[in-house]
């Protein structure tokens, strides 16, 4: 017995993979609404499929062995998805280069003015 789709397959069902913007979110059981225009997170712009995928590596603690049972296939053809999804996400760098970090941490201890900063950085790039 199939499960019914959620909100988020029946909207990636409903934009069929082409990119789309939210414009407004509400808080659940809050009477608050944000208006703008919102890009949703990258893992949301995958297809449905893929995000199943993504859901099920995650719930397998990235056994591909499990994900070889789960979806009946083989090695390479998890590895295949895997680097196919991997390659559609952009990587999001969480902390500065090293170079940069000592000049943040240069800025923090008042050493140099957010001008002398923004320099150093501009002539690292």
């Amino acid at each position: 017995m199939a499960t019914p789709p959620t909100d988020w397959q029946e909207l990636t069902r409903l934009t069929g993979g082409a990119a789309f913007v939210v414009e407004r979110v509400r808080l659940v059981g809050k009477d608050i609404a944000i208006e703008g225009s919102f890009a949703p997170p990258q893992l949301a712009r995958l297809s449905a499929e893929d995000q199943v995928f993504v859901a099920a590596f995650l719930r397998s603690h990235g056994s591909i062995k499990e994900m070889e049972q789960m979806f009946g296939v083989s090695y390479p053809t998890v590895k295949a998805r895997l680097t196919r999804i991997a390659g559609s996400l952009e990587f999001i760098e969480e902390s500065p280069a090293p170079a940069h970090a000592a000049v943040l941490e240069q800025l923090e201890r008042g050493e140099i003015t957010p001008a002398e900063a923004i320099a150093a950085l501009e002539s690292r790039s």
